[in-house]
């Protein structure tokens, strides 16, 4: 009887959060909110230096192909991030009118021009900043990081 009702608050528990976008079936792709969170989110991660973010970007797949030339990294929570989505809509770089704007705390990672995938070498700079991100769904959630 207990493992009968664990299971049916774990299915409804689930159900409520497809219900708020929270957690999308992937049906073996991600959607670009995941793309989103294992792009740039790290929100633990406090950045720094340049073997921060050799390893993350290898970790989070960016370095399998070929080095991507540059990433940014979100140390905040993503509810601060799924706050900015509810700011004022600006103008992103490709001329939608969905990317909002705010100040975080980022580490910056600039491929050094001179490795190959998948050992890829990064410099890093971490700061407090303004970022452009865009958003879509209902709710609004993070999709892409325009600047």
């Amino acid at each position: 009887m207990t493992l009968q009702r664990t299971g049916s608050l774990f299915l409804l528990l689930l159900l409520t959060l497809l219900g708020l976008g929270l957690v999308q079936p992937s049906y073996g792709r991600e959607s670009k909110y995941q793309r989103f969170l294992r792009q740039h989110m790290d929100p633990e991660g406090s950045g720094g230096n340049d073997g921060y973010c050799n390893l993350l970007m290898q970790r989070r797949k960016m370095t399998t192909s070929w080095c991507k030339p540059f990433n940014t990294f979100i140390h905040e929570d993503i509810w601060n991030i799924r706050s900015i989505c509810s700011t004022t809509n600006i103008q992103c770089k490709n001329g939608s009118m969905n990317c909002h704007e705010g100040v975080v705390k980022v580490t910056d990672c600039k491929e050094t021009g001179s490795s190959r995938a998948p050992n890829c070498r990064y410099r890093a700079k971490t700061s407090t900043r303004r970022v452009v991100i865009a958003c879509e769904g209902n709710p609004e959630v993070p999709v892409h990081f325009d600047k």
